[in-house]
């Protein structure tokens, strides 16, 4: 595992937008009606880009096979310029009805973010399609979290996908609430870990 940098950006961005185009959530939520997905890319760029210069993007030390993409206590996702910049890649490749869809998510996740003691947020874990099932993200988690722990800090995340909620349970999260996703049926869970849980 490794601190992703700058020149790492490209890597760890195509991991994440492969892994999430079939994401219940974020592949719903980014769907066109005629398959293109080159909005992708940029849309998940801007999440890397905001978060690299705060130094908790982590990285397998090969070719970004498992990422993940941490926010700092205190630190924010990504700056207002990029925000716009999000907005627009939206506005300008889905339609109406999916935008409004997308912006009520991000509603959602702003609201049931935990407002509590100051935490490490977990805003992506993502792993590349042909290294799944390795257990690759899982050990880059556990790593993660075992450094949280040392610094006493607690974590909180977002679980997209209900499949993966038993692996971030594994690691001492806890269920602490549950909202739609962009499209009927789905579901995003927010989960809490005290400093120290196993």
């Amino acid at each position: 595992m490794r601190i992703a940098s700058a020149a790492d950006i490209d890597a760890v961005t195509n991991t994440i937008a492969l892994a999430f185009a079939s994401d219940p959530v974020w592949g719903a939520a980014l769907a066109r009606p005629d398959g293109a997905t080159d909005h992708h890319i940029p849309y998940w760029r801007l999440f890397v880009e905001g978060a690299v210069p705060q130094g908790m993007v982590f990285m397998t030390d090969d070719d970004a096979s498992a990422v993940a993409v941490w926010i700092p206590p205190g630190g924010s996702e990504m700056s207002e310029e990029q925000e716009e910049q999000l907005r627009q890649i939206v506005v300008d490749n889905l339609a109406a009805e999916a935008q409004d869809a997308m912006f009520a998510l991000w509603d959602r996740f702003d609201s049931n973010h935990a407002q509590t003691e100051p935490h490490a947020y977990l805003s992506l874990l993502a792993t590349h399609p042909d290294h799944r099932g390795k257990g690759i993200a899982q050990a880059l988690l556990r790593e993660n979290l075992a450094d949280l722990d040392r610094q006493g800090v607690p974590a909180y995340l977002e679980s997209t996908n209900p499949g993966n909620d038993h692996r971030y349970e594994r690691v001492g999260f806890t269920k602490i609430g549950e909202s739609a996703g962009a499209v009927e049926g789905s579901i995003v869970s927010t989960m809490w870990r005290p400093a120290g849980a196993a």
